[in-house]
């Protein structure tokens, strides 16, 4: 059975409501110190994999991703289908950044 965002958000809300009353134990922050890492790890093997096929069109099309983002986002260049999977990649790519600076902070 999947949970669903709504479901992780309550119990999120569970946790640190219990937090703030002080009704917290040394298990607990183990588990959620664990989660974060385990979290972060996925992440960065996602990013890694990600790095993997940008750096195939920056080597095809001789254009940093970043570059190439910019250029597609303004219209500069066409709709041609690596150019369309090369945007999702940096954009899944950018949202790891993102998810990932979250759970260093």
């Amino acid at each position: 059975m999947m949970t669903t965002q709504a479901e992780i958000i309550n119990q999120l809300k569970t946790l640190e409501a219990l937090s703030q009353q002080g009704g917290y134990s040394d298990i607990l922050a183990l588990s959620l110190r664990k989660i974060i890492i385990q979290e972060k790890n996925n992440i960065q093997v996602q990013i890694q994999e990600l790095e993997t096929d940008l750096q195939a069109f920056e080597q095809q099309y001789q254009l940093l991703s970043e570059d190439f983002y910019h250029q597609f986002q303004t219209g500069q260049l066409g709709d041609d289908v690596d150019f369309v999977e090369w945007s999702s990649f940096y954009q899944m790519w950018l949202d790891l950044q993102k998810r990932l600076t979250l759970l260093q902070s």
